[in-house]
């Protein structure tokens, strides 16, 4: 092979090689919603005192979180109703004093609380896509068990890291792992059986508002 020919050759590969780095900067840039500060991790008898079982059926529901402007994803989420009901938070933002977290997963997820998680990331700049799948006893608590293993996860990697994990429930072995929130919302409302509904609030943009509001609510009993 000639040097023009390797010159070439390499002058591709570094040029593909920095598209690669290019498009997954977009990526990152595109979700600094999933880069929340992370909190303390709760011990196991503050988590056994809170946790909840749900009386609907076994069941995961992603939420997606979209901006009103561009109609973007920002952050990914997937509650799951299994053992008991979680929602694996993935480097987000929401925080509340009766819901301890560990390792990105929130735990006690009453319809108090779900209602507040909703409510705490819809507001004027945003809204929630609320996607919703019945699945067998033994998917939910697969998916149970991958999301109290995963760990905590990096910012700007929450729709990488739910895909992943929703990848190894058996059944949707077909979703592509994606970095991006849009994407992962429009594979799993693909699948057969997914109810969709999109949450809409018009207070504050001020995501900060929103979680300390519905964080006083729920101290007052709410």
């Amino acid at each position: 092979m000639s040097g023009s020919d390797l010159n070439v050759r390499f002058g591709v590969r570094r040029l593909s090689t920095g598209l690669r780095f290019a498009a997954l900067g977009l990526a990152v840039a595109a979700l600094t919603a999933c880069a929340a500060q992370q909190q303390p991790n709760a011990d196991d008898a503050t988590l056994e005192r809170v946790a909840y079982r749900h009386n609907g059926p076994p069941a995961l529901t992603l939420y997606t979180m979209i901006n009103n402007r561009t109609g973007k994803g920002a952050h990914t989420s997937l509650m799951v109703n299994a053992s008991e009901r979680v929602i694996f938070d993935p480097a987000g933002s929401f925080y509340a004093d009766v819901v301890p977290e560990r390792d990105d997963v929130l735990f006690g997820i009453t319809p108090g609380v779900e209602k507040a998680y909703r409510g705490s990331h819809a507001r004027s700049t945003h809204h929630v896509v609320v996607q919703r799948l019945e699945v067998t006893p033994e998917q939910a608590q697969r998916a149970y068990q991958l999301v109290r293993a995963n760990g905590r996860v990096p910012g700007a990697f929450c729709a990488n890291a739910t895909a992943s994990i929703l990848k190894q429930v058996p059944g949707l072995e077909s979703l592509n792992v994606t970095f991006y929130p849009g994407n992962l919302s429009e594979q799993f409302g693909a699948l057969p059986g997914v109810t969709t509904e999109r949450y809409r609030e018009n207070d504050s943009a001020d995501l900060q508002e929103g979680l300390a509001k519905n964080n006083a609510a729920l101290n007052a009993g709410g």
